[in-house]
């Protein structure tokens, strides 16, 4: 089995050690924290992931600002195939609590099989105008099927969105991306959502959504579902709210989608959340689980369950 190169592992533990040094040096009386993390999935074709992951953070103020590394186990299963990978990653978050603006990084080095990948998970998001936010965003990781993963397919997906706040009630969302395959293929990405706030108080939002994207090649081997065209309009209700300091969420919604020249048919979502308090800097926990359905490789009733979740504790 091919080892990990040394040099990208150096570089994420000299990232972490330079955090530490520079905070060190700058006087501050900095926390740490440790914990866990898991990501369990399911879909009606068998195919099954699971992710363990611990953290260290040397630098940790609470879970939107830290510093640190993460070590994940991955576990593919599909029938009679299985894959192990395992992954090695640098942290640092930066965002404010109150209005979600800052920036958070995840990059690092991903072994499953016979292949090795630079990974990457970032995103910007900063205030242009009392209204209008931009956030910028990219990412880079396998293509998480087992023949995509057998072949060492991966993509790299890069864009920037746009809320503009059209009134008290109503938020306008857009966005624009590029998804680049390993394969040669490449993706045109848009979306569009209408948000309606009836009452700040009642943590309740109405939402219009609709996505759509374009494929370059019709032609990948069968190595992931890759339509000509697909599009999905759907009607969605959220719901956020904090009891005793948690914020407990929920989105559910139904709507149609088309793929290429097929006829149009059902989709569905469901999405539960539940975090602590920003505020408590002695532990974090969050979780979200959720399940879909939408269309692939056998026909419009795709069906995709997960749970994920992490927990920290600051020393």
């Amino acid at each position: 089995m091919t080892r990990m190169r040394s040099s990208p592992l150096a570089l994420l533990m000299l990232c972490v050690a330079s955090a530490s040094v520079q905070a060190a040096d700058n006087g501050e009386k900095m926390a740490q924290g440790a914990g866990p993390a898991f990501f369990f999935s399911r879909d009606n074709e068998s195919f099954t992931t699971q992710r363990l992951a611990l953290e260290y953070l040397p630098k940790y103020t609470h879970a939107e600002s830290l510093t640190g590394v993460r070590y994940t186990d991955h576990h593919y299963e599909q029938n009679d195939w299985s894959r192990n990978g395992r992954q090695l990653s640098f942290l640092q978050r930066q965002i404010d609590p109150a209005t979600a603006n800052g920036w958070q990084l995840e990059a690092g080095i991903f072994h499953q099989g016979r292949h090795d990948l630079l990974t990457l998970d970032a995103n910007y998001r900063a205030a242009l105008t009392q209204r209008t936010s931009l956030d910028l965003f990219v990412s880079r990781d396998w293509v998480e099927t087992a023949v995509a993963l057998d072949k060492g397919v991966h993509f790299t997906f890069g864009g920037a969105a746009i809320d503009q706040v059209l009134s008290p009630r109503f938020t306008l969302v857009g966005l624009a991306g590029i998804q680049s395959f390993s394969d040669g293929n490449s993706r045109n990405h848009g979306r569009l959502k209408l948000i309606f706030q009836p009452h700040p108080d009642l943590g309740l939002t109405f939402q219009g959504r609709y996505r759509v994207y374009t494929s370059s090649s019709d032609d990948v081997g069968g190595a992931y579902f890759n339509p000509s065209r697909y599009d999905e309009a759907m009607l969605a209700v959220g719901w956020r709210q904090r009891v005793n300091g948690w914020m407990v969420g929920m989105t559910a919604g139904v709507g149609q989608q088309k793929v290429a020249s097929d006829p149009r048919t059902s989709t569905r979502l469901l999405e539960l959340s539940l975090q602590s308090p920003a505020n408590n800097k002695n532990y974090s926990f969050r979780a979200r689980t959720g399940m879909s359905q939408s269309a692939s490789f056998n026909g419009p009733d795709y069906r995709y369950n997960y749970v994920q979740g992490e927990w920290i504790v600051s020393f």
